[in-house]
């Protein structure tokens, strides 16, 4: 995850997370990226049910029921284990999470234990009454899907009127109160989209947009035609750069990241070199804060059934289950050989990645797109775009 915002905008300073102590007990929601002992954020697809037929849907979800999902007491067992663990947000995900009942109770109980609740939905059922409740429960944050403007959406949502039905889950998010952001996946089908996606932030007074790449997992593995090239990724982040900026300049400031491709720092870094030599020498040290990819260390996900796996794409491969073994004894297992790697995965890359300039505050970038493509966990990943003059 890269602060667009934050770092080619000067909205955090590497002060700012010293103050803390880097401490993910201690620091606010958006310098939690800077911690130092990177306590996992947990995503946790609490089902795999969903009422949309995404085309890049990771977790392949459906519109059926699925008998093995974690029961409200299971789940509540599990909330116990991350609190006690030191879990700083539990991200409630799906398929759609909205559809689970018991999503309400699940998230005031990850409250109560201290944690920061937050959920990624399509936004489709989110009601006037279902927004009041996810802010009496004390919810923090509220991340909706967006894919483009009506067309492209519903295209990619595969239902007509998704898009009108997301727009509306956001006004009455905001009209009870919660922070809202937007979730768009970058690929060849909306690209163009970007600049209308930064005028709705600015029409409809969004305060947050995450951009992500593109991961090939789920169904989003038949998308890899439909990943941008390089030289459109780096035309792609130059344009949220500029737009980001553009706001700020209008006293308008929202807060934008890119996410799944820990190139993009050191671009902004290589840019503001360029433009702003001061402010590029203190991104380089929020840049190393950072630490790059985290995925099997400071990201972890759980699945409906209770898998642990290194981040929401790695469906492949599971660490264990909380049915058997609490998180928190699977996360610090060492014994299993990828948990071991993927803790300090800087040691295995290969190629270019092994030898790159960047390479600790970028930390080989997504190994799971590496084995989409290669087979192979530890080559390149295939989506960094930086040039081998830029990274020698």
């Amino acid at each position: 995850m890269i602060g667009i915002s934050k770092l080619y905008c000067g909205t955090v300073e590497p002060s700012d997370a010293l103050r803390y102590g880097r401490k993910s007990s201690e620091l606010p929601s958006h310098l939690l990226q800077f911690s130092s002992d990177k306590k996992p954020v947990v995503v946790w697809n609490i089902t795999r049910r969903c009422n949309l037929k995404c085309v890049h849907c990771y977790a392949q979800a459906k519109d059926m029921l699925f008998k093995n999902e974690l029961s409200t007491e299971e789940g509540k067992n599990l909330i116990d284990d991350l609190a006690q663990f030191g879990v700083p947000v539990l991200l409630f995900s799906g398929g759609e999470p909205t559809i689970r009942q018991d999503l309400p109770e699940l998230a005031a109980y990850a409250v109560k234990k201290g944690m920061r609740a937050v959920i990624s939905t399509n936004g489709t059922l989110i009601s006037e009454e279902m927004a009041r409740t996810l802010k009496e429960i004390g919810l923090s944050y509220v991340g909706i899907s967006l894919d483009g403007m009506e067309e492209i959406h519903d295209r990619f949502r595969g239902v007509k009127g998704a898009f009108k039905s997301a727009i509306k889950g956001i006004e009455n998010s905001k009209k009870a109160g919660i922070k809202v952001g937007l979730r768009f996946t970058i690929n060849k089908i909306n690209v163009s989209e970007i600049t209308s996606v930064f005028n709705l932030l600015e029409e409809m007074d969004i305060p947050r947009v995450c951009f992500y790449h593109l991961v090939y997992a789920g169904r989003g593995s038949k998308l890899v035609n439909e990943d941008l090239s390089h030289k459109e990724t780096r035309e792609a982040v130059d344009l949220i750069m500029d737009l980001t900026k553009k706001l700020h300049e209008k006293d308008k400031p929202k807060e934008v990241l890119t996410v799944d491709n820990h190139a993009d720092g050191p671009y902004v870094y290589l840019r503001l070199l360029k433009e702003n030599p001061k402010r590029a020498k203190e991104v380089l040290e929020l840049l190393e804060m950072n630490e790059g990819n985290s995925s099997g260390r400071g990201i972890g996900c759980i699945s409906w059934d209770g898998e642990v796996y290194a981040d929401q794409f790695w469906r492949h491969y599971s660490f264990g289950n909380v049915r058997n073994r609490p998180f928190s004894e699977i996360w610090t297992d060492t014994s299993e050989p990828l948990m071991k790697r993927l803790k300090d995965k800087k040691k295995y890359v290969k190629g270019r990645c092994a030898t790159c300039r960047w390479l600790n505050i970028c930390a080989g970038n997504f190994r799971v797109r590496a084995e989409a493509v290669t087979g192979d966990v530890w080559t390149p990943d295939p989506a960094c775009y930086l040039t081998d003059e830029e990274i020698a």
